[in-house]
């Protein structure tokens, strides 16, 4: 089968592409003395997270207790839940799924270790947990160390909860970066924070063996801190023009995209393509410093022509003197990759022109 048998729109792998993502990430981790566990959220597919566990990560990061659930019926062992996990029913799926395999979760607060403890007391397991601490991005996690002690402090009261360690998202750290200099500072800050975190915490006595860290745009630079154990990148398996925006990868270094055909030239200078919000995500390109990048995705095929518009089965595309006809098939790299894969339930994986293979994308968006 070559890729000239599918139909579109679909997700094609890139095989040489991805397999030096997974290289270079894994000699970029190597080269810090951090353990690598990959954030699956990016692809969603246990046949690439066994890829990136045979090149040499500790263990996988997922979203929520689905992508668990999913990948530990896959045979991945070792897994962090890199979210708080609150609610009767998915605290239950959690610790029946602690059973099989190796899962630790996020806590930001005293109300979740009381109740995984709670759960886990129904079932006499112990798991793990790591702190959240918010080193910027203003989601979830604790920014005080009175708050974060007050965490400890219920871990320490609970029968059944181990603390492992520390985490952080920083993946605000690209948002609004004018150069890789000021990427660089913003990630360094982020990693140098959680530290003194630790530090903190161990001068009372309380034990902190991991400190993970975790954002693509981050990963050359936070990892450089002294003193952290682990990184979670995600987006670097496949890349994206949001990390062409920041001068970390260039069209050959993104090893997914939307296949696509010219179904429409309803006018002069414009074309319509058949793979629309359901394919694409309607996500505009992250403000960059490393090119001029616009619209709802880039056209390998056709780089000067712009995708202007989103309908839920139609991407409306600015030609802009680039030449496209009724039938042409394109390829195009994703604004943001992780929810562009989530929209599919399967990848082709391409190695010069055939297809070698079909990877589900088993752990999709619909799964708690």
């Amino acid at each position: 089968m070559t890729k000239e048998n599918i139909d579109t729109p679909a997700l094609l792998v890139d095989a040489p592409a991805l397999e030096r993502n997974l290289e270079a990430m894994q000699r970029l981790a190597d080269g810090f003395g951090l353990a690598l566990r990959p954030h699956a959220k990016t692809h969603k597919s246990p046949a690439l997270a066994r890829l990136q566990i045979e090149a040499g990560a500790r263990g996988i990061t997922v979203a929520k207790v689905g992508e668990a659930e999913v990948m530990a019926e896959a045979g991945l062992e070792d897994i962090l839940i890199a979210n708080q996990v609150i609610g009767e029913t998915k605290l239950d799926r959690l610790v029946r799924l602690a059973e099989r395999a190796r899962t630790a979760i996020l806590v930001d607060g005293v109300e979740g270790v009381q109740a995984l403890e709670q759960a886990l007391a129904r079932r006499g397991l112990e798991m793990e947990v790591m702190i959240e601490v918010d080193t910027g991005k203003r989601r979830c996690g604790l920014e005080r160390l009175e708050d974060i002690l007050d965490v400890v402090r219920a871990i320490e009261k609970a029968r059944h909860v181990r603390l492992r360690g520390l985490e952080t998202h920083e993946g605000h750290v690209a948002d609004g970066a004018r150069s890789a200099e000021d990427l660089r500072t913003r990630a360094q800050a982020a990693g140098q924070r959680l530290v003194e975190v630790a530090e903190a915490l161990r001068d009372r006595g309380i034990e902190i063996r991991e400190l993970s860290v975790g954002s693509t745009p981050a990963a050359p630079y936070t990892g450089a801190v002294p003193g952290l154990t682990e990184m979670r990148p995600g987006t670097y398996v496949f890349n994206d023009v949001n990390q062409m925006a920041i001068g970390q990868a260039t069209p050959s270094d993104c090893a997914l995209s939307v296949l696509a055909t010219v179904m429409s030239r309803p006018a002069p200078g414009r074309a319509v393509l058949d793979a629309g919000s359901k394919s694409l995500f309607a996500e505009r390109v992250r403000p960059g410093f490393a090119g001029e990048y616009s619209g709802f995705g880039f056209i390998r095929e056709a780089p000067g022509a712009v995708i202007s518009s989103l309908s839920e089965e139609h991407a409306v595309v600015d030609l802009n003197g680039e030449a496209l006809r009724v039938g042409d098939r394109v390829k195009i790299i994703p604004n943001h990759v992780c929810p562009c894969v989530n929209l599919h339930e399967e990848t082709y994986v391409v190695r010069g022109g055939e297809v070698v293979d079909v990877w589900p994308i088993a752990a999709r968006g619909k799964v708690r």
